[in-house]
């Protein structure tokens, strides 16, 4: 058990190995900390990373694929993405912010992914207004961008180190969506699928690690749902003009439970073992599950 000065919004062990361990935290100061949790008492990486709180973070370094750099990346409520490699001290690898004359939205959620070798990496971002913004960090440009008209919650790729191929997004609402990330249209962009899971914001969507097309969303009714998402027959087809674009596929309920009447604020699923989670409520419980039959979906 540690305290620190700042109170922490959010933290993640992706950016080190599973040897080294290290916790990457922001803070409601902006403050971008890396700790060795053996020697807590100063962080080993530490640097004033955003004007305002730091909102999400995400690491990318330590899936264990022997690929790309180190990598951090903060979104704030000031309205900028950074990415930061630790062993560059004091300023970010890559800088996503608002362009001039552009009113700067809270950036709620972050995530990394593409990050299939040494060059490829993208960082996706979701805001307050439902913006979601794509950049690429090899050709340092916004690769696309859409708007699904409600604030972004929480992201994620089915996989960071595979070459894209989903991605969900959630929402104040109730709605998730699901974008078909492996054929990008020219002018459409990526095909996706919505649901409405509920009628409370989904606070978070996990993956499976050992089964990418099954992921979990927790929401704001202090309930869990887990789906399967359904390839078309066809992902990609062509356009009157012969353009290739996505198509979307369907998703499908496999399980609900309600294990709160306060809304599940965060939710991750064991590496190791299919089927076990953990979940955080804002009724400060958390909560060990397991998910049966996994394997027969």
């Amino acid at each position: 058990k540690i305290e620190k000065a700042k109170p922490i919004k959010c933290g993640t062990f992706g950016a080190t190995s599973l040897q080294q361990r290290y916790l990457a935290t922001g803070d409601f100061g902006g403050n971008l900390n890396i700790w060795n949790l053996e020697a807590p008492e100063i962080p080993v990486y530490s640097v004033k990373g955003h004007k305002e709180i730091i909102n999400s973070i995400d690491g990318v370094g330590g899936l264990g694929i022997g690929e790309g750099a180190p990598e951090i990346v903060t979104g704030s409520r000031d309205g900028t993405v950074k990415v930061w490699d630790p062993r560059q001290k004091d300023t970010p690898v890559a800088n996503m912010e608002p362009v001039q004359g552009e009113s700067k939205r809270d950036c709620w959620t972050v995530a990394f992914g593409n990050a299939y070798n040494q060059e490829e990496r993208v960082v996706c971002a979701g805001y307050d207004n439902g913006d979601i913004k794509l950049f690429d960090l090899k050709t340092m440009s916004l690769r696309w961008e859409t708007n699904i008209k409600n604030g972004v919650c929480s992201l994620e790729f089915d996989r960071k180190d595979v070459n894209m191929n989903k991605l969900v997004a959630t929402s104040l609402e109730g709605k998730f969506h699901v974008f078909d990330m492996r054929t990008q249209h020219p002018t459409k962009g990526f095909a996706s699928v919505s649901e409405k899971a509920q009628k409370s914001t989904i606070w978070q969507v996990r993956h499976l690690p050992q089964n990418r097309d099954i992921f979990m969303t927790s929401g704001g009714a202090g309930s869990l749902h887990l789906w399967k998402y359904e390839y078309p027959a066809q992902r990609s087809k062509k356009d009157s003009e012969g353009a290739e674009m996505g198509v979307a596929g369907s998703v499908s309920l496999l399980q609900n439970v309600t294990l709160s009447t306060q809304p599940i604020s965060s939710l991750d699923w064991s590496p190791d073992k299919k089927g076990l989670c953990v979940c955080g409520a804002f009724d400060q419980t958390v909560r060990v599950l397991i998910v049966t039959k996994l394997n027969k979906v």
